[in-house]
């Protein structure tokens, strides 16, 4: 096997990338492969969906099961061989039918179809041992020796990028919300790379166009949020757990949670969130059920040791699973994309099983002591407020804004983000997004003249939130983002991260700082090309104390 889509795979002195099973997530070589074999039959199936969208065929059915496909083989998604096996069954016969849809399009208006290869072509084998056999051949690194590490590096970068905006597409998608606009684009990226591109500097434009796309994917599913729960309103949320019967809910989906609050309305169970799934707290049609009772825990590389702890059982409506422990396994649940062997997974809707095993198990015997935090900072709110910030900034009570957030991980480096947070002067306000926030938001900040130094802005979509903020801060103040007082700090893990960052430098944002360590798929080569044309700051080896005061001297 190998992959290295994620920063916490091997790095040694013998090369880069998980090469042995498992894998640093816990991904064995079986499941590995069949994920290589579905991306490449997502190339395959937009390959077609492109051509037959040009001859007037848009099938939706057909983008839906890309974008699901895509998720599916995000890290920490899926792990479970035989439901990756009837996915490619799924994707050859989609493949078929858009296939047939587009020949069949082509022949009405009197065109000949055209003969597509790569991806297009490829036929998965029947058994699972014959699969395996073919996934060396369409793996990330295939024909490296041939075309280098760089080709293979920008590829990568790509197709990372859009497995974040598959994730991102996906939440909206479930809530109703879809853009033919957003599907186009997405056939059409995936088509390039369906075509084998070399060219370093074609492939880094096209990241930015990955950038682009994820740019209006968030904002879609921001108005999917909006629309479905209400505008992020500022809340005090519990975070701390009381008496009674109880359910934890992790990853990212607002759908899910709200589906399990609704059956599990005046059944005498309290319902919480944890990591992600935090922001929740914040929507007005979500915390409308009293029995929404707060978050408990922290960022998914905590969970092993916060789900064995919690006394109820645990459902998992998206990415961040790792292996369950054995005293929980037996009460953790998986929705949707996500998957464990072994783990009980519901497709139907119906959370019966979660809420009889809620009734089962003791749950919190005895309220805690009372802890709360405030999140709520969505771009709707603090635009509301825009005035009073850009008063201060003029008035000299705000001096600097720090966008410090992503995604967290169990690398030491990462305390870099603590200290920079926590570190951050008096006048300075800390905005901050991901589960990277984990690591300082039970902190105390305080507050300018009102205005909370800590601003929760919510989940790592919501970037879309600290673009739009940023964007109003340029415009009171008549100059660029860049020009701004604000320095970005970011923390990065998968690919949705990997999509917010394309994100920002198709922007146009400069002096981004990422972290902690650089992605294993940029090579020195790709890291010139990007530090000269973005002006990154790709490596944080630097002192938290010593970035601050750099960040603080470039805007005074």
């Amino acid at each position: 096997m190998f992959c290295y889509q994620c920063e916490q795979t091997t790095r040694s002195p013998a090369g880069i990338g998980c090469t042995s099973e498992p894998g640093t997530c816990g991904k064995d070589e079986a499941t590995a492969g069949l994920q290589d074999i579905l991306t490449h039959l997502m190339k395959g199936i937009a390959q077609y969906a492109r051509r037959a969208r040009a001859m007037g065929v848009a099938d939706r059915r057909t983008d839906d099961f890309i974008f699901y496909g895509l998720f599916t083989t995000l890290t920490n998604v899926n792990f479970t061989a035989t439901r990756f096996v009837h996915l490619i069954q799924e994707a050859s016969k989609r493949r078929e039918r858009i296939k047939l849809l587009y020949e069949e399009a082509a022949r009405e208006q009197g065109k000949t179809p055209e003969i597509l290869s790569g991806p297009a072509l490829f036929q998965p084998a029947d058994s699972l041992e014959q699969l395996l056999r073919q996934a060396p051949s369409v793996a990330i690194n295939a024909d490296v020796e041939h075309l280098g590490s760089d080709v293979i590096g920008a590829r990568a970068l790509i197709l990372y990028g859009m497995k974040g905006v598959a994730a991102y597409a996906q939440h909206a998608r479930v809530l109703g919300y879809q853009s033919d606009e957003v599907d186009a684009q997405a056939e059409e990226i995936l088509d390039y790379l369906a075509s084998n591109p070399t060219d370093l500097d074609e492939m880094l434009e096209e990241s930015l166009e990955v950038g682009r796309l994820n740019l209006k994917v968030m904002e879609l599913l921001d108005v999917a949020n909006t629309d479905s729960f209400g505008a992020q309103e500022i809340t005090s949320v519990r975070i701390s757990p009381i008496q009674g019967k109880a359910i934890l809910v992790s990853g990212h989906d607002l759908h899910d949670l709200k589906q399990i609050l609704e059956q599990t309305k005046d059944q005498g169970i309290n319902v919480y969130t944890h990591g992600e799934m935090l922001p929740a707290n914040a929507y007005p049609l979500l915390k409308a059920y009293p029995h929404l009772a707060g978050n408990l825990g922290g960022a998914w590389q905590d969970q092993q040791r916060e789900f064995a702890d919690f006394p109820g059982p645990i459902v998992m409506t998206s990415n961040c699973i790792i292996e369950p422990g054995r005293s929980y396994k037996n009460r953790i649940f998986t929705l949707g994309p996500v998957g464990w062997p072994g783990v009980r997974h519901i497709d139907n809707g119906d959370f019966t099983p979660v809420i009889q095993a809620a009734k089962a198990l003791p749950g919190f015997t005895a309220d805690a002591k009372e802890q709360r935090i405030t999140i709520g900072f969505g771009h709707h709110t603090l635009l509301g407020v825009a005035d009073k910030i850009v008063d201060a900034v003029k008035h000299g009570d705000i001096r600097h804004f720090f966008l410090v957030g992503g995604c967290d991980g169990v690398s030491p480096a990462r305390n870099y983000f603590t200290e920079v947070a926590d570190n951050a002067p008096a006048d300075s306000v800390v905005m901050t997004l991901g589960c990277g926030k984990y690591r300082f938001n039970k902190h105390e900040f305080g507050d300018i003249g009102g205005i909370p130094r800590l601003l929760d802005i919510g989940q790592c979509n919501d970037a879309h939130s600290a673009i739009r903020v940023a964007g109003a801060l340029a415009e009171a103040f008549n100059c660029g983002v860049n020009d701004l007082p604000l320095s970005i700090m970011l923390s990065w893990f998968e690919q949705k991260a990997t999509a917010i960052h394309l994100s920002l430098l198709a922007l146009g944002i400069k002096g981004i700082k990422l972290g902690p360590t650089l992605p294993a798929y940029l090579t020195p080569t790709l890291v010139q090309k990007l530090q000269s044309r973005f002006d990154l700051d790709l490596d944080l080896i630097g002192e938290a104390q010593a970035d601050l005061q750099a960040a603080l001297a470039h805007t005074a």
